[in-house]
């Protein structure tokens, strides 16, 4: 509870609402509360979140991991690519050059 306390405090400090974000205890060394719910901790009841889209709530970390929701992406406006270069070819023109 104490760690939480802090990383809750700090999550507000820059921002972000500490009710939607999910607080899980794990072990990474020993896989505990990673993929399925750990014997090891039963003092853990469980994460739970809120958010405009509803609630969400588990046990483990993929769980958590699952219950993130991907941003809405713009699909009606123009697509924005970095350039890299542009090249001036005679007679076909202007090639701009970037990644997606």
């Amino acid at each position: 509870e104490e760690i939480k306390k802090e990383v809750a405090s700090y999550i507000k400090k820059i921002g972000y609402n500490p009710a939607a974000v999910a607080f899980v205890p794990i072990s990474g060394w020993h896989g505990d509360n990673m993929l399925e719910p750990s014997t090891k901790m039963p003092w853990f009841k469980g994460w739970q979140v809120e958010r405009k889209e509803g609630k969400a709530e588990g046990k483990c970390l993929i769980e958590a991991l699952d219950s993130i929701l991907p941003p809405a992406r713009p699909t009606d406006k123009a697509l924005r690519l970095p350039l890299q270069d542009v090249y001036k070819i005679g007679g076909i023109g202007t090639v701009p050059v970037g990644r997606v």
